[in-house]
């Protein structure tokens, strides 16, 4: 995965116009209202709505508007209950396997959208269950190095607690069980880390590598689905070596 994250901080660095920010606000409230709904709007108390409240921080995303996503679960009008949470999955080119994150209040619309996007991308959209056992859940912690020892830092976020490490001259992707994910948080800021992202994701159990063409086909129709209204996160099991990372990024 620790290529995913990679492409995402490109992506991030090449920057986002103000219609894309204003787009990822409405996804991020749309997943505060919706974690409010279920578990209460008290993030000291909802696991899911901490995290969803800390990555909306972690966007920039203005403290009002986190404010009236969790008034929206709890008031009367737009509350949310319409949303729907569904998976979808598909294939992109080269077989790899495609894992969408879903909240949509019109799944005739929604399905229609990413038919579309899978089949202009090389793909196809799939049945329930043809993909999703390839993906497994886990909590995921990204901690800049900052010029510290990274054997260092991956010895601390196992006594930790954590299950996996991917570590690089920048960062340290640590990966834990999600019913782990807050106690491995609190151990690694309480040893004054800093929490860069700490977020729920789906790891691939096996990844599919592909020669440049082929990534780059997969890249492309990821961010098309990632740009549609309905779809919250998608994950793939594409395999970025830093070789296709450095082509990619230039």
């Amino acid at each position: 995965m620790s290529g995913h994250s990679k492409w995402a901080q490109i992506k991030r660095q090449k920057g986002a116009n103000d219609t894309k920010r204003g787009q990822i606000f409405t996804k991020l409230a749309r997943e505060i209202t919706i974690a409010a709904r279920q578990g209460g709007g008290d993030p000291d108390t909802n696991f899911r709505l901490r995290l969803a409240v800390q990555r909306a921080r972690g966007m920039n995303m203005p403290a009002d508007n986190i404010n009236r996503a969790i008034a929206r679960a709890t008031g009367t009008g737009d509350d949310g209950s319409s949303l729907d949470e569904v998976i979808y999955e598909g294939y992109g080119a080269g077989g790899v396997a495609i894992f969408v994150e879903v909240l949509t209040d019109n799944r005739n619309r929604t399905v229609a959208e990413l038919r579309n996007v899978f089949t202009r991308g090389g793909g196809n959209l799939g049945e329930t269950g043809s993909v999703g056992w390839i993906f497994e859940p886990r909590g995921l912690l990204v901690v800049p190095t900052n010029g510290a020892d990274v054997d260092e830092l991956t010895l601390v976020a196992i006594d930790a607690g954590a299950v996996d490490v991917n570590a690089d001259e920048t960062s340290v992707e640590i990966y834990t069980d999600v019913d782990q994910l807050e106690a491995v948080r609190k151990v690694l800021e309480a040893g004054g880390l800093t929490i860069d992202t700490a977020d729920r994701v789906f790891v691939p159990k096996t990844q599919v590598t592909l020669d440049v063409e082929k990534t780059t086909q997969v890249l492309r129709m990821v961010e098309r689905l990632e740009d549609l209204d309905d779809v919250q996160n998608v994950y793939s099991n594409i395999c970025l070596t830093p070789e296709l990372l450095a082509t990619l990024a230039a």
